[in-house]
């Protein structure tokens, strides 16, 4: 095959490739222009373009503590996820692997049950009596906990039986090391990547979570979502501000891990 001919199907597939990422983007950047649009109704381009959505947004004194009350939820889910999920997942693959079938069955149980269903049976166990959580960020936490295991569950175990778990552990405990001495200097840093992978898709998923927040909780304990729910009958171009200050915060977000995770290796 001459060098012409192996060009066109290579061409053909960034065509294919570079047309679907612009019908995908499309919509994004028609929220963006809608966003720093003044008004548009009757025309192809915006009659104008401005900040003030986005300085009416950033200086909404209930936008910015939705914000950071979806971090906080979010965030001590994660930690949650990860104090315990580490450790099982060392103990099920070195000690006992036969439970690995056993605990793919129960890490996708939260999908099993509507979050609608777990959310009234939620309501009716903790609503009142000494663990009334109804209301509070701890019962998000719990909840966004159970809704992160499959993703945690999934990326580190592949990482795990990528990295050979027994040989790596045999090796340095042969030099000296002591089984925590080897999990936490020799296992752990092997698992950076697989982790990193995880607590984005997990954060990106939860940081966007609406049935959970809306019905445990609400404005008792406004996150994000419930904050644009709550804004849904305002101005376009202010929702629009804050779709797409969401996205580029989840962008940077995702960027920021990619590039600390690149300067590592």
């Amino acid at each position: 095959m001459s060098r012409a001919e192996h060009n066109v199907p290579s061409l053909y597939h960034r065509v294919v490739v570079w047309l679907l990422f612009l019908i995908l983007l499309l919509p994004l950047a028609g929220t963006l222009l809608y966003s720093f649009a003044t008004s548009w109704s009757a025309s192809i381009l915006p009659s104008g373009l401005t900040f003030k959505w986005y300085l009416q947004l950033w200086g909404d004194p209930r936008f910015l503590q939705a914000f950071a009350q979806s971090l906080v939820v979010c965030v001590g889910a994660l930690v949650l996820s990860v104090l315990l999920i580490l450790p099982l997942l060392f103990v099920v693959h070195y000690h006992f692997p036969r439970l690995d079938a056993l605990m793919n069955i129960l890490i996708l149980l939260p999908f099993a049950v509507p979050p609608v269903v777990s959310s009234v049976g939620l309501l009716n166990l903790y609503g009142s009596g000494p663990l009334a959580m109804v209301g509070t960020p701890w019962i998000l936490i719990g909840c966004y906990f159970t809704v992160a295991l499959p993703f945690m569950y999934r990326a580190i175990t592949n990482n795990l039986q990528a990295i050979n778990l027994r040989d790596l552990m045999d090796a340095a405990q042969l030099l000296g090391a002591s089984t925590f001495q080897a999990a936490f200097l020799v296992v752990l840093p092997n698992l950076r990547k697989g982790l990193m992978i995880a607590l984005l898709l997990s954060f990106s998923f939860l940081f966007g979570e609406f049935v959970f927040a809306n019905l445990l909780v609400g404005t008792r304990y406004e996150t994000l979502q419930v904050y644009l729910n709550n804004m849904r009958n305002s101005s376009g171009h202010f929702n629009s501000a804050l779709v797409i200050s969401y996205f580029f915060f989840v962008l940077l977000l995702t960027w920021g891990a990619n590039r600390l995770n690149k300067d590592k290796d």
